[in-house]
């Protein structure tokens, strides 16, 4: 049986905290994520890669030499071992692509930022 179709502006509308990623679909041992996101995530790392698409507003993707600014249909790949930061001043709508059970906060100390798995 094929998977359902993703409706993006549905899946969105059912997230409702901000930095709390749902999983929207799963493809060859990877997740697509979801997520609106405002203010300054924590400082991380991911043994792994992390794909960030905007679909709305502007993201700031802070790397400890510089930083990679996105706007609305532009994607940014974290390679894996590179620490990173999401920033977003107004919020953001964002779909992630990383391997199923990549924790949201990487190697930084669980916190409130930590995100349990949810799938819409």
């Amino acid at each position: 049986m094929p998977a359902p179709k993703v409706a993006l502006a549905e899946a969105f509308a059912s997230v409702t905290e901000h930095w709390r990623p749902h999983v929207v679909a799963e493809l060859n041992g990877q997740e697509v994520k979801v997520a609106r996101v405002q203010g300054a995530f924590v400082w991380h790392t991911h043994d792994v890669d992390e794909m960030f698409w905007v679909v709305r507003g502007r993201l700031r993707i802070e790397l400890r030499d510089g930083a990679v600014e996105l706007g609305p249909g532009e994607l940014y790949v974290v390679p894996a071992g590179v620490e990173h930061r999401p920033v977003a001043e107004a919020e953001v709508e964002m779909v992630l692509f990383e391997p199923a059970g990549v924790v949201n906060t990487g190697d930084a100390a669980p916190s409130a930022l930590t995100a349990p798995r949810a799938q819409l």
